[in-house]
C-alpha cells in the first residue's frame, strides 16, 4: 500500500511572534523629548488631523436635520396622520424614576385628548421598570385590542455600566414587540445622563404618542388597501 505524503500545518514559534506594521514604535527621528504636561507632543501629528465639520451655529442641533420627504407624482404613497380618532391605545409606563415618568404620563395624556382618543379609550399599565417595558408592550400588543402602544420610561445613567444593558434591552425588546406582533409599539423611553436632562425632555412623551398614532393610522390604512385591492 502507498502511503501519501502529508505536510504539517508550519505554526510560527512562539517565541517569535509576528506583528502587524502598525505597531511599531516611532524612529528617534520621528520623536521629540516629552512635556511633562503632554508624554504624547513630541509623537508625530495624525495626517487627517484637518477638521471636517464646523460645529452648528447656537441652538442648533447637531442630532436632526429639518425638512419634509419630497415624493414626486406618479407613486402609489402610503402616510399616516396622528389621529386618534376611534383608536384604543395602550401606555406602559416604567414606576421607577416616577419624577421623570409621572410627568411624561401626565404629558402623553394630554397630547392623546388632543389626537381626539377618548380617556376611556386609553388602558395605562405601570411596572416596575424600564426592563419590564417590553413584555408588558408585548403582552398588551397580542390582545389585538389596541391599535398602538406608547412605551415610556427614564434611564438615567448612574456609576454603574447597569444603565447601558438596561437602555440597550428596553430598545431592543421594544422593537422585537412590534415586530413580533405586528402592532405599533413607540419608544418613549428617556436614555440621559443627568435627572436634569431628563425634566428637559418630557415632550419626547408626547413625540412618542404621535409617532404611535401615525403608525396606527398608516397600518390601518395599508390593510384597507390590501382588502379592497
Amino acid at each position: 500500500m502507498t502511503e501519501h505524503p502529508h505536510s504539517e500545518l508550519q505554526v510560527p514559534p512562539e517565541d517569535e511572534p509576528s506583528e502587524p506594521d502598525f505597531l511599531d514604535e516611532p524612529s528617534e527621528d520621528e520623536l521629540e523629548e516629552p512635556s511633562e504636561d503632554d508624554p504624547f507632543e513630541g509623537w508625530p501629528e495624525a495626517q487627517s488631523a484637518d477638521v471636517i465639520e464646523d460645529l452648528p451655529e447656537a441652538g442648533l442641533s447637531i442630532a436632526h436635520v429639518s425638512g419634509e420627504i419630497d415624493i414626486p407624482d406618479g407613486y402609489t404613497v402610503f402616510e399616516g396622520t396622528p389621529s386618534g380618532h376611534r383608536r384604543t391605545v395602550a401606555v406602559v409606563i416604567s414606576r421607577f424614576n416616577g419624577g421623570l415618568t409621572n410627568r411624561m404620563l401626565t404629558r402623553a395624556l394630554e397630547a392623546l385628548e388632543d389626537a381626539g382618543v377618548e380617556a376611556d379609550a386609553v388602558t395605562v399599565m405601570p411596572v416596575p421598570g424600564a426592563f419590564e417595558l417590553p413584555l408588558a408592550a408585548m403582552a398588551l400588543a397580542k390582545t389585538r385590542r389596541y391599535a398602538c402602544v406608547i412605551a415610556l420610561g427614564a434611564i438615567v445613567r448612574g456609576e454603574t455600566p447597569h444603565f447601558d444593558f438596561i437602555a440597550t434591552e428596553a430598545a431592543s425588546g421594544l422593537q422585537l414587540a412590534a415586530i413580533e406582533t405586528g402592532i405599533p409599539v413607540s419608544f418613549g423611553v428617556l436614555t440621559v445622563e443627568t435627572v436634569e436632562q431628563g425634566e428637559a425632555r418630557i415632550e419626547r412623551a408626547a413625540d412618542a404618542v404621535r409617532s404611535a398614532l401615525e403608525m396606527a393610522d398608516l397600518f390601518a390604512q395599508l390593510r384597507a388597501s390590501a382588502r379592497t385591492g
